[in-house]
């Protein structure tokens, strides 16, 4: 087993979950967590001094986890990749903005270094990528969740979240456009749309269920390699119900790889 250093970008819901798991795991240590600068000094204060809080990527860096949002990719993610530092990232709707994809592209060449885009909430990217390769004819997204997690969201201009009775589709759009209107509930489509056929291709059905009480995602997908069909019923984390608790899993996965004998 390899040991591994981490600087941990962000410290919401995702961020702390992250880190309050990988602290049982002594092969991954999280050296740095990077918080807004007002936020440094109490952060501090209540982890101690096993890890040193600050508001930007240390030039120490040598992997770096991004939980943070989408304004931390061009904020953080782009120039740490510049520098060389190898960068995972869970804000995939943020590539939903033109021309990111290839600016970060561009600075993980300059650096001479990955950026990792992690799965998620949603499971099957692995088959959907491969399937890729021999032609993907249509991908379709859809996202279900309860009233409660489209709270804070445009799907309040469009419903009265409190009083729903029966499922109620919030959007038909794009991946491109689910994650710029959407882009704390819709990085699933975004991940799907770069694992398949790009954000402008990829069709996406959003939907506020009063039945439902978990994230439920639905992947259809149809190419040479036959098609594919991929329900998943996650359950939302506790401490921020627009948020699958998976995600927080699927980095928690990517951090063991880099240390294990073994992958998968």
């Amino acid at each position: 087993m390899r040991s591994q250093q981490l600087t941990l970008i962000g410290f919401g819901a995702i961020g702390r979950a992250v880190y309050q798991r990988m602290q049982a795991h002594p092969a991954v240590q999280i050296t740095h967590i990077v918080v807004s600068e007002h936020k440094v000094a109490a952060l501090q204060a209540e982890l101690g001094p096993a890890v040193t809080v600050t508001h930007q990527v240390p030039q120490s860096a040598t992997l770096a986890l991004e939980c943070a949002g989408h304004t931390a990719l061009t904020g953080h993610i782009l120039p740490a990749l510049q520098r060389g530092v190898e960068c995972a990232v869970l804000s995939i709707g943020a590539l939903s903005a033109p021309g990111l994809t290839e600016q970060l592209q561009a600075a993980a060449e300059q650096g001479k270094t990955q950026l990792h885009l992690l799965a998620g909430a949603i499971g099957g990217i692995d088959a959907l990528a491969a399937a890729r390769q021999a032609g993907l004819d249509s991908v379709t997204y859809i996202g279900r969740k309860p009233p409660a997690g489209w709270r804070g969201t445009p799907a309040e201009k469009q419903v009265n979240l409190d009083t729903l009775t029966q499922p109620t589709v919030i959007l038909e759009a794009t991946a491109r456009e689910a994650a710029s209107l959407y882009p704390k509930n819709a990085n699933v489509a975004a991940t799907l749309s770069l694992a398949g056929l790009g954000l402008d291709r990829t069709r996406v059905r959003l939907i506020a269920d009063p039945t439902v009480q978990e994230n439920i995602h639905e992947v259809e997908a149809h190419g040479a390699f036959g098609s594919m069909s991929v329900r998943l019923n996650g359950k939302p984390l506790p401490e921020n119900p627009k948020t699958s608790a998976l995600t927080v899993l699927s980095a928690v996965r990517f951090l063991l790889n880099r240390t294990a004998s073994v992958t998968i």
